[in-house]
């Protein structure tokens, strides 16, 4: 089955995905991951995108970002690709690809899934048994969040800012939601529509994008459509 487009529409939140090649580590040490969100701040600011949350694993990472504009996330992407490829193989003595393929990448509701995709990159080290705490990971933005460090570069979404009205009482309120965690259902959600491009929202919502999109948004449903019957 041929690939879908990628969709980017300004103004809505995207959950995005990029691996190593073949599995490769991509990050090989603090000095590569400090580079690469040097980069990632400077391509994000370049291409209008506001950054709301990361995390980096040792061979892929996941963003959460609103492009201001139609192409500013693949032109974020392609930017933070290009320079963050030159500085691996030069610091490294290598050549050649680092990254699996494109990016993937969904757009997200943000009224009703948003929060719940910051919560699900917070606890992807936990996930993956690097930590038993989202706290205990440095290089996520996990910690931007619950005010044990600030990162100039990242937007904070209306979602965390409806939380609560003081920012004590906001990294409290978030803190608590990562400490909750999610329903293996909502990790399942938000894990496939990433990994298949699908939205991530409420019917009315993709019903809406989908009138002024060409590109099919969700998955067809499965067996015979509504209201037919077998002919024998």
């Amino acid at each position: 089955m041929a690939r879908l487009p990628r969709l980017a529409i300004a103004g809505h939140p995207h959950h995005v995905l990029q691996r190593g090649n073949n599995g490769q580590a991509i990050f090989v040490d603090d000095q590569d991951r400090s580079a690469f969100l040097r980069i990632l701040a400077e391509e994000a600011s370049r291409e209008q995108v506001a950054v709301h949350a990361y995390v980096l694993l040792d061979d892929h990472f996941h963003l959460l970002a609103t492009p201001l504009g139609d192409r500013s996330l693949p032109a974020w992407m392609q930017g933070l690709g290009r320079r963050y490829v030159r500085h691996f193989n030069v610091r490294h003595g290598r050549s050649g690809t680092l990254w699996n393929g494109r990016y993937r990448a969904t757009l997200i509701q943000a009224e009703t899934h948003l929060l719940a995709a910051m919560v699900y990159i917070d606890l992807h080290p936990v996930r993956s048994g690097q930590v038993t705490d989202a706290g205990d990971y440095r290089w996520s933005s996990h910690a931007h969040y619950v005010g044990r460090r600030i990162e100039p570069w990242l937007t904070v979404p209306e979602a965390v800012w409806r939380l609560a009205n003081t920012p004590f009482a906001r990294e409290a309120a978030y803190r608590q939601c990562v400490e909750e965690g999610l329903r293996t259902d909502e990790v399942v959600e938000l894990t496939r529509s990433v990994r298949q491009a699908w939205v991530l929202g409420d019917a009315a919502f993709v019903a809406q994008l989908q009138r002024d999109s060409t590109r099919r948004l969700s998955p067809a449903r499965r067996g015979r459509p509504v209201g037919t019957r077998r002919v024998s």
